[in-house]
């Protein structure tokens, strides 16, 4: 019996999605459950299972290719799941598949987009890997094995030793001088927002700086026991939540929205936390922080980033936060001005922890460790004052800990 594949409601407003990969190919067997192939809207990457167990008989939209919701995606004939005879995949000595990471020789089919890149290179497709569905060479396999062969041409000379690049320019890369690359829905979603956030919001930063003294020595105090209890580490991001929470509490403007004339105070605390993974930026959401414990806050931003790189976030973790932080000091930012997660007003951007001098209130000079930190706010809703003395309470709080434990 023929099974049609289509592409499932994606979420309210989203009616397209674009296939971005496909774990299956043409004749393969599938067991029910396993993943036919990913799905990427402008806010998630989702999977689609197979119904049934069967064979894949013909796979209907191919890569890059825009679905709209209900539309076909492939068709399997249902049955017992019999994997296809081997066809030069299979050594017949021990019957051991080859690796999925196959040359691209053993699979002649090649799309007119790596075809071109293949000629433009003068490359020869049996020297590349191939990574995609049914073994097929992808365009990011032979972008790749360029970027990996530039790299490798700039640290050696002629001869293939390595040599000194002191004074040398490294050798030129062969191949095109530009490369274009589709942009993902996500990123387009991305774009869209952020422009959006700049032409709609009075969009001002304000800074401050914080001496992460006491809250490094809390971790290095506490660090082995808390990981023995609960799983995981003791990190930052956990205390910063818990301090935007309490100057939220007595700054309620900055956890406000405006809905057409009218200003909508929040009497929750929804967090949104950024994390980058392989398909982007998104924002999980903390529902109801102020009663989530360090712990509870440290396991699900865990939970957040692993997910986020399988494409496993789901669209309802992805709305209605009331505030948004965001960590630009893992990847060693020293400081920045980030742009508002609209319709919230304002964003806390974290920074990276750097020695610097201090005069102490005794006029002695001391090295302590410290980060920039900055709040973008919508200033239509929130007021100089409100937002400087939001940045001081946030401060306050993370300087002496025990603020947070006590509510002080």
């Amino acid at each position: 019996m023929t099974i049609e594949i289509t592409v499932p409601p994606l979420g309210e407003s989203i009616m397209e999605a674009t296939v971005v990969r496909w774990h299956k190919a043409e004749s393969d067997a599938v067991v029910a459950g396993e993943v036919l192939c990913e799905l990427e809207t402008d806010k998630v990457t989702m999977e689609v299972p197979a119904p049934v167990s069967g064979v894949l008989s013909r796979i209907v939209a191919p890569l890059e290719s825009d679905i709209r919701v209900g539309g076909l995606l492939a068709q399997m004939e249902a049955g017992e799941a019999v994997p296809k005879p081997p066809s030069g995949n299979v050594r017949e000595d021990t019957a051991t598949p080859i690796p999925k990471t196959v040359l691209a020789a053993q699979v002649p089919k090649l799309s007119t987009s790596v075809r071109k890149i293949l000629e433009e290179n003068h490359l020869n497709a049996s020297q590349i890997p191939a990574t995609g569905a049914g073994h097929r060479l992808t365009k990011g396999d032979v972008q790749g094995f360029i970027a990996e062969v530039g790299q490798v041409a700039s640290q050696q000379g002629g001869d293939g030793e390595k040599r000194s690049v002191s004074g040398q320019f490294p050798a030129p890369v062969s191949g095109p001088r530009e490369q274009r690359v589709r942009m993902s829905r996500l990123r387009q979603r991305i774009a869209q927002r952020l422009k959006e956030a700049q032409n709609t919001a009075a969009m001002l930063t304000t800074f401050n700086e914080v001496d992460m003294t006491a809250v490094m020595a809390l971790r290095q105090s506490y660090r082995d026991s808390f990981e023995k209890k609960h799983g995981v580490r003791l990190g930052f991001m956990s205390l910063f939540v818990k301090a935007v929470v309490a100057a939220l509490q007595e700054f309620p403007a900055v956890n406000a929205e405006i809905q057409g004339d009218e200003l909508v105070y929040k009497n929750y605390y929804d967090i949104g936390i950024a994390v980058g993974s392989r398909h982007g930026l998104v924002v999980p959401v903390l529902r109801d922080a102020d009663f989530l414990s360090i712990p509870g806050i440290e396991q699900a931003i865990v939970d957040f980033g692993r997910r986020a790189d399988a494409g496993k976030i789901t669209l309802e973790e992805l709305q209605g936060g009331t505030f948004t932080i965001t960590n630009g000091g893992v990847f060693g930012s020293l400081l920045s001005t980030p742009i508002l997660n609209t319709p919230q007003v304002g964003i806390l951007g974290m920074h990276k922890i750097q020695q610097r001098p201090m005069v102490m209130p005794d006029g002695s000079i001391v090295a302590r460790p410290m980060m920039y930190v900055a709040l973008s706010y919508d200033h239509r809703v929130v007021d100089g004052r409100e937002a400087v003395s939001f940045l001081v309470r946030v401060k306050e709080c993370l300087e002496d800990p025990t603020r947070i434990m006590l509510g002080a």
